[in-house]
């Protein structure tokens, strides 16, 4: 794993230890901001990011949760499960956003890295 994507990993796991499961993805959002500035990373929130079809570029309202250190690209849930859509839904915005790193983090689970998933692209 790379230095980066492991730094926000344990500011995830650093929120999930004090808050726990439960609580709505804007919560923990908000909390993983603060924590991973106070890292002195990088953090873009609710980052819009255009739609481009046949040189086209279309303003369809998809937003990444967060962008960090222009690199990579965080998803966050606070779902019962992981389901493939999500992971199919951070696919497409590693294509649209052209970022290779992304994670997408379900909160809403006893062990925080049991929720975890790293994608390259």
């Amino acid at each position: 794993m790379d230095p980066l994507t492991e730094k926000i990993i344990g500011c995830a796991i650093n929120v999930h230890k004090a808050l726990g499961p439960g609580l709505l993805e804007s919560a923990y959002e908000e909390c993983l901001c603060y924590e991973l500035m106070q890292s002195g990373l990088e953090v873009e929130r609710q980052k819009p990011i255009p739609l481009i079809y046949k040189e086209v570029k279309l303003d369809c309202g998809y937003r990444l949760d967060l962008l960090v250190n222009k690199e990579v690209i965080v998803e966050l849930k606070s779902v019962e499960c992981l389901m493939p859509i999500h992971e199919a839904q951070l696919i497409s915005y590693l294509k649209l956003a052209n970022i290779k790193t992304g994670l997408l983090i379900n909160f809403n689970t006893k062990v925080l890295t049991d929720g975890i998933k790293r994608r390259v692209v």
